[in-house]
């Protein structure tokens, strides 16, 4: 059966005369009669119970009706619109991201998506990960690569694609820096510190800190994950970073891993955008397009 015999047999279910449906469908009366014949040949019972002035379904053809040419036509006819959409889609698309997830997260999904629509243009802007989610909210960005914020957001949709630890990092081999309790654990109280201006890690270490009574050594503020990386292993004191940007650090084996630290909670890493910049076809494109490889990974 295709798709062409389902929209007469509904032209004659509907109209229930063989003359008008052979008109609206321009065929003539003898083709419009074989292609039910074929249906009806196919279903192995009559779907009309006909004369010469009118036709009525029978129980087999209001069951082949509702059940499966209705639906079958209405799925061909939304394929077809989708594709139809599809190829409209154009204009631009700006995404924001950290260096580490341009290289990391983001090569296979604008890949993917630059081969589903040719027609949009991508503006890709790097920069420091804690500033991703106020450049969607300010409205200079279509969407971003960013972490999911501690508190919720009414204005942003957030779309989980990875995982990752936070992990302190120190120069390497062993620094005076790396200052450690009687029990041989990190001592924040002591150890100089290099951490991020803003964002998610700050917070989380801030709370900590605050829960734990202790007065941080400050030795350098930061913009960006990169450069705290950078900073340690100049030997200016431990870090903080996403263990997913160390791994992608060109520095990742002139800094180690500082394994007896505090565990804060990790990073929840993905998309962000605005439920109005969602309703703009290229944006929502890259979304969905995002939502199924992530179901596929």
């Amino acid at each position: 059966m295709d798709t062409r015999e389902m929209e007469i047999f509904l032209s004659v279910a509907e109209l229930l005369h063989f003359g008008r449906a052979s008109q609206a469908c321009n065929l003539s009366p003898s083709a419009l009669t074989r292609t039910i014949q074929r249906l009806e040949e196919e279903v192995g019972q009559p779907l009309f119970i006909r004369d010469n002035r009118t036709a009525t379904l029978t129980a087999a053809g209001e069951q082949f009706r509702r059940n499966y040419a209705r639906q079958s036509v209405q799925d061909w006819q939304s394929f077809r619109a989708a594709l139809k959409d599809e190829k409209a889609i154009s204009g631009t698309l700006s995404i924001y991201a950290s260096i580490t997830a341009v290289y990391s997260l983001l090569p296979h999904l604008l890949e993917a998506f630059r081969g589903a629509y040719p027609e949009v243009q991508l503006e890709l802007r790097t920069g420091a990960a804690e500033q991703a989610v106020p450049q969607v909210l300010t409205g200079e960005i279509d969407l971003a690569v960013a972490a999911l914020p501690d508190r919720h957001r009414t204005r942003i949709e957030f779309l989980p694609v990875t995982t990752t630890p936070l992990i302190f990092i120190a120069p390497k081999p062993g620094d005076a820096c790396v200052a450690l309790t009687a029990e041989g654990r990190l001592d924040l109280s002591r150890a100089p510190l290099v951490v991020p201006q803003t964002g998610l890690s700050r917070r989380r270490l801030g709370q900590w800190l605050k829960d734990q009574r202790i007065t941080p050594n400050i030795s350098s503020e930061v913009s960006g994950n990169e450069a705290i990386i950078a900073m340690v292993r100049l030997g200016c004191g431990v870090g903080i970073v996403p263990q997913l940007v160390l791994e992608r650090s060109p520095f990742r084996d002139e800094v180690s891993i500082l394994e007896n630290a505090p565990q804060l909670q990790p990073y929840v890493v993905g998309l962000c955008s605005t439920k109005r910049n969602l309703q703009r076809p290229g944006v929502k494109a890259f979304w969905q397009l995002a939502e199924e490889r992530s179901r596929l990974s």
